[in-house]
């Protein structure tokens, strides 16, 4: 059996911003509105619908997304070139900073609705 992720919705103030700050700092492009719903797909095929319907308050989620050395450089580029905050640790605890866990990178950052995002270049767990 093969069992894959499609997608997953992510609750937004607004989708359309939303979608394109993720867009803009992956280098990703947001596609056409279907539905309800404003996607963005990332290379592995998965989307992530951004949905602004009347849903009320929403809990932040947490979005992980593995990059290589060389994408990891560009979008912690455009983190920096756009003055967000960014940690090393999920609770921003280490303000400024990115981790070398397992022998890669990764930092924290978070999107207007307050979702903390993550980009790592090496899975947890995959040791050093």
């Amino acid at each position: 059996m093969s069992i894959e992720l499609n997608h997953t919705i992510v609750a937004a103030e607004d989708k359309k911003a939303s979608a394109q700050f993720l867009a803009d700092i992956l280098g990703l492009e947001v596609g056409p509105q279907y539905g309800p719903f404003i996607p963005v797909e990332i290379p592995n095929g998965v989307t992530l619908d951004f949905y602004d319907g009347d849903q009320g308050p929403f809990a932040p989620q947490h979005y992980a997304f593995l990059v290589s050395d060389g994408e990891f450089d560009q979008i912690f580029g455009r983190i920096k070139s756009r003055g967000l905050t960014y940690w090393a640790d999920p609770y921003h605890r280490r303000d400024g900073e990115i981790n070398t866990n397992d022998g890669g990178r990764g930092l924290y950052w978070e999107d207007p609705n307050g979702h903390n995002l993550e980009i790592i270049t090496k899975p947890y767990g995959s040791g050093a």
